[in-house]
């Protein structure tokens, strides 16, 4: 699930528990309010957006074993063959692309780790990085002054940079979702998007200083 979001529509009202390509998220209320989060003694904090982005993985972990089955299989007929045929020495080789496709997909599923988690609420929005390889990284931004700005490569353009959604205030900046398909993007833009309209109508939080 590339997407998992939660927060109010722009109407005010939570959404029904699906994302915005249809995935199902969680933390949503089905009371048409906005979802509250308990701080420890300081009451309650709004909610307007949550949201957290995993990269796509098209096999998951029972297709991955299933595919590894027919794989091993098929290397024990051609080795049963080889052998058959007295050519028992590349018996050892059959089991190499068993192994290099063990291995790609072992990387595969830890990169699948990483995620980044995007929430609006009503005193900042705030990105965390997760990396299988590199140490979690964090920013905040004040919502009143927070821009969001979605970009796309050209289409004949296969060898530009990802598309993301940047996240700017006060000469601060940070991409987020460059391993979401340009749909998906486009999807937690909008959603975002209408998240911070709805933080901006009134009454909403004084502009800060400066």
């Amino acid at each position: 699930m590339p997407i998992d979001i939660s927060g109010p529509r722009p109407n005010g009202r939570t959404p029904d528990g699906r994302t915005p390509d249809g995935q199902t998220g969680d933390g949503q209320t089905g009371d048409g309010s906005v979802p509250t989060e308990t701080g420890g003694g300081s009451g309650s904090v709004r909610v307007f957006f949550d949201a957290i982005l995993h990269p796509h993985r098209s096999l998951g972990r029972g297709g991955f074993r299933v595919l590894m089955g027919v794989v091993v299989l098929m290397n024990l007929i051609v080795a049963g063959i080889f052998v058959v045929h007295g050519a028992w020495p590349v018996v050892p080789f059959c089991g190499l692309d068993v192994l290099a496709l063990w291995l790609a997909f072992r990387v595969s599923y830890r990169s699948a780790r990483q995620y980044e988690r995007v929430r609006l609420t009503e005193n900042a929005l705030t990105v965390q990085r997760v990396h299988w390889k590199a140490p979690e990284r964090r920013w905040s931004f004040h919502p009143y002054w927070l821009r969001i700005t979605h970009s796309e490569p050209a289409d004949h353009d296969r060898n530009g940079p990802a598309g993301q959604v940047t996240l700017s205030s006060h000469g601060q900046s940070v991409g987020v979702g460059s391993f979401l398909s340009p749909d998906e993007r486009s999807s937690f833009a909008r959603a975002l998007g209408d998240a911070l309209r709805a933080w901006r109508r009134p009454p909403c939080p004084p502009a800060p200083a400066g």
